[in-house]
C-alpha cells in the first residue's frame, strides 16, 4: 500500500550531502577543525591595578576583581591568592571559596 514516493529534487540533494558525510566522516572533520581553531588565551592582571582597585574598594571579591579588570573569576581568584602569599591582602571573611579580601596597611 504506497510507500513509494517520488523524492523532491531538494530532498535527493540533502540525501546525498548526507551520504557523502558518512563516508568521508563529516562530523569527525568538523570536531578535528574546531579544536585546531581554538587558541589558547593567557590573560594575566597587573598587581599594581588589582592593589589600586582593592584599596579603593577597601573589600573585593574575586567576582568583583574580574569584573572590574574585564577577566575571568579564575584569573582575579588566582592574582588575589599571589597577592595573599606576598602579604599584600589578607582574608577579611567569606566561605567555601568565596573569600573576601582587604588590603594590609
Amino acid at each position: 500500500m504506497g510507500g513509494d514516493k517520488k523524492k523532491s529534487a531538494a530532498q535527493m540533494e540533502k540525501s546525498q550531502e548526507s551520504d557523502k558525510k558518512k563516508e568521508s566522516g563529516g562530523k569527525k572533520d568538523k570536531k578535528q577543525e574546531k579544536q585546531e581553531k581554538k587558541a589558547e588565551i593567557t590573560v594575566i592582571v597587573n598587581e599594581d591595578q588589582a592593589l589600586k582597585l582593592i584599596k579603593s574598594n577597601n573589600f573585593i571579591t574575586a567576582t568583583e576583581l574580574a569584573r572590574q579588570t574585564g577577566v575571568k573569576i579564575s584569573t582575579a581568584n588566582a592574582c588575589l591568592v599571589g597577592l595573599l602569599k606576598k602579604g599584600a591582602v589578607k582574608r577579611a571573611g567569606g566561605f567555601s571559596g568565596h573569600w573576601i579580601y582587604q588590603p594590609t596597611s
